[in-house]
């Protein structure tokens, strides 16, 4: 029988999709990946006393996230998406999204060129490189892949699915008000990673595959992380300092000029390419 007609009651039920479900699903997998990472981190304190060290970030940031990511893995594979995941986009995207990709990309480079290695060292970069693979591929793989994808299966146009996914993404960031980050700061950061998921969605439109975005996520975090704390001199890196702003900026004009909607049908055709 094919996959979108499971007899499962599991499996049904994810296969009629909606945006709700899409939430549960953020929610679920942040509550797991927050238990997760505290068990980590519990076990491996010895190798959390100095937050300067490339074992801290192995322990506090690589290996709680792997955990979230082999949680969404194993969802996939419960649910037999693994493969549609991965697959070749339903709908394309104008010209103009390549915008997204280059202004984060853009930066993203430009950190990197403009960053302080000596003051940083290598080992600590090396850490970070490795943590933004998986940062990338967890939160893209919830939010541009199981996110959009439910929403498609219900029918929801893309503008909605771009705003869902993104403000999904962003929502996961208000956690860290537990971790004592200040408000203000939060804030900030939640209209960043909204903006940064619209850019991201786009991506997603214009590349055609999730791979994609995941690639350019993992590029971010490590950029932004390790600029913000060894940036170099110059008028490039001040430059760089400012990433952040246009993300923002395109993002939400971006919004403007999402159109579309994916029909049941090439929904299906992903999912069993034979019915094609």
């Amino acid at each position: 029988m094919p996959e979108h007609g499971a007899s499962t009651a599991w499996k049904r039920f994810w296969e009629r999709g909606g945006w709700w479900k899409g939430v549960i699903l953020a929610a679920v997998y942040y509550g797991l990946y927050q238990l997760g990472g505290l068990g980590i981190t519990s076990i491996a304190a010895p190798m959390l006393i100095n937050p300067n060290s490339p074992e801290f970030i192995v322990f506090a940031y690589v290996l709680p996230i792997a955990f979230g990511g082999l949680l969404l893995v194993l969802f996939a594979l419960s649910l037999g998406w693994l493969k549609s995941l991965f697959a070749r986009q339903p709908i394309s995207g104008g010209k103009w999204m390549w915008i997204a990709v280059a202004i984060v990309l853009g930066f993203n480079i430009l950190r990197f060129a403009t960053l302080d290695y000596e003051a940083a060292g290598l080992s600590k970069v090396a850490a970070w490189v490795v943590a933004g693979l998986f940062i990338g591929f967890a939160e893209e793989t919830l939010t541009r892949g199981f996110v959009v994808n439910l929403m498609r299966k219900a029918g929801h146009r893309e503008i909605s699915v771009a705003l869902v996914s993104a403000a999904v993404f962003a929502a996961l960031h208000a956690g860290n008000l537990l971790s004592g980050q200040a408000l203000v700061t939060t804030l900030l950061q939640l209209l960043y990673t909204f903006g940064f998921g619209i850019c991201m969605y786009l991506a997603l439109r214009v590349t055609g595959n999730l791979i994609w975005p995941i690639l350019l996520h993992a590029s971010t975090d490590p950029s932004i992380f390790l600029h913000t704390a060894f940036p170099g001199e110059g008028p490039l890196a001040s430059i760089a300092s400012l990433g952040n702003l246009p993300v923002i900026a395109f993002g939400l004009i971006a919004i403007i000029f999402i159109r579309g909607r994916v029909a049941q049908s090439d929904v299906l055709k992903i999912e069993n390419p034979v019915l094609g």
